[in-house]
């Protein structure tokens, strides 16, 4: 699984005083989506973000947007990441995502909806 998002900005001097500041300050809910293969429905306690953050410093923890590119913020490393989930402290709930196929007109159902709802009122 690779990083997320900690927080959202391209400028790049924002970007390393959010990295300069940063520290954990909540426990996590993170779902994983992987389609068609087994993800995750995972809780990181702020304890383990502490502990992982204190060993393995902040310039492993959070990874700074490259200049000239458009990546959009800082991410958790997939390190630190990692180390997160693998924790024993953590807990996880493995998800099978099967991918469905939902054969319908989207159109046609919201029109269906909209006609019940005048009926009915």
């Amino acid at each position: 699984m690779n990083g997320f998002k900690l927080s959202w900005t391209v400028d790049p001097e924002k970007a390393k005083e959010f990295q300069d500041i940063y520290y954990p300050k909540c426990d996590i809910i993170l779902v994983h989506i992987n389609w068609n293969d087994l993800g995750g429905f995972y809780y990181i306690p702020m304890s383990v973000q502490e502990k992982i953050f204190k060993e393995i410093g902040s310039e492993n923890y959070t990874k700074l947007p490259k200049k000239g590119t458009n990546p959009r913020g800082i991410e958790i490393t997939k390190v630190a990441l990692s180390k997160l989930i693998a924790d024993d402290n953590s807990r996880k709930i493995e998800i099978s995502w099967a991918k469905q196929s939902l054969k319908f007109n989207v159109f046609t159902r919201w029109v269906d909806l909209w006609r019940e709802e005048i009926n009915a009122g």
